[in-house]
């Protein structure tokens, strides 16, 4: 996919390295094409690494992008420079008569917070709400997953008596909705995170279902019928090292935090762990992308919020029909 970011921006070189293609925006400007406006909510408090992380996410299909960075304005970060938002993100208050084609808000570590003591919750509700007008489909990952269905649904998260860290083993329950093509019966994805979603309140929540899941780690692709809504509990964004420097950084901090579950080679910390999860990742990405994107979103952006596609209203006429479908 042709990325279209600020030419200045530093993950940008990093990305180019990779070899994954991001496109001047120069160039951008003339192709006579309409690219997919995207937004993403940066809560993580390194934000340039995050920003790499899905840029990588974003790279997998022939479609154009014009992404844009977003951090809540009513929170200060402490761990990136003033002149690094200044350049290259916007506040909600920028962009909140315009709309977008697909929205990402990332998680935060601060699940052990209650919702209402995060100093940005109410600018954070504000957004939420927002995006059911303003936004064809909106992702929300691990932290923001969790806010998201307590926002919008009343879930309350649960806390586990120790932090779930590791890649899991996930498996698909419901092969024919398009967020799961091309995905195996198997699947590995990471997880870092010391709550979970109240799976009773989910199951009797009837305008959403659960995709994919983890007999250790739960629920994990979550959506609601008409495609408008995901969420998503654990970090398929994440790149290699991310559970290595999470789990060193805690050690450094004394957490008594146990080494990440089935993620180093022989359980040892000195050897460089396996990409598993890079695969699935790109799966799920692309298929939001095409499928609740793309194959969704008026060509007229103005439109959005307006207009319900009729791949929104196949899925929910046809797609959860058959509950027991694993085919």
């Amino acid at each position: 996919m042709p990325l279209r970011v600020q030419n200045d921006l530093p993950a940008r070189s990093i990305i180019e390295k990779e070899n994954i293609y991001v496109m001047d925006e120069n160039k951008a400007l003339t192709q006579d094409i309409r690219p997919l406006k995207m937004l993403l909510l940066n809560l993580m408090p390194l934000k340039e690494d995050t920003e790499i992380q899905f840029l990588r996410c974003l790279s997998n299909t022939p479609l154009q992008i014009d992404l844009t960075f977003m951090y809540t304005a009513t929170y200060a970060s402490r761990h990136t420079s003033a002149s690094h938002l200044n350049n290259f993100y916007v506040t909600f208050d920028e962009i909140k008569d315009q709309k977008f084609d697909g929205m990402i808000i990332t998680g935060a570590p601060i699940e052990q917070m209650e919702y209402e003591e995060v100093a940005y919750w109410e600018e954070l509700c504000k957004i939420m709400e927002w995006t059911k007008t303003h936004v064809t489909s909106t992702f929300h990952i691990c932290w923001g997953a969790q806010a998201a269905l307590y926002y919008h649904y009343g879930i309350k998260k649960k806390m586990y008596k120790e932090k779930l860290f590791g890649v899991y083993k996930h498996r698909v329950l419901h092969r024919k909705v398009p967020i799961a093509r091309g995905f195996d019966d198997v699947f590995y994805v990471p997880h870092s995170r010391y709550t979970g979603v109240d799976e009773e309140k989910l199951a009797s929540c009837k305008n959403l279902r659960v995709i994919a899941n983890s007999k250790e780690a739960g629920s994990y692709i979550i959506m609601t019928r008409d495609g408008k809504q995901f969420f998503i509990t654990g970090h398929s964004e994440y790149d290699r090292m991310s559970l290595d420097s999470e789990y060193k950084r805690d050690l450094l901090k004394g957490l008594d935090t146990k080494l990440p579950y089935n993620y180093y080679p022989e359980d040892d910390p000195n050897q460089k762990p396996d990409l598993t999860w890079r695969a699935a990742s790109n799966c799920l990405y692309s298929n939001w992308i095409n499928y609740y994107v793309y194959a969704a979103t008026p060509f007229d952006i103005t439109k959005v919020g307006e207009e319900v596609d009729h791949i929104h209203k196949y899925q929910e006429k046809n797609e959860f029909e058959n509950e027991e479908e694993n085919h």
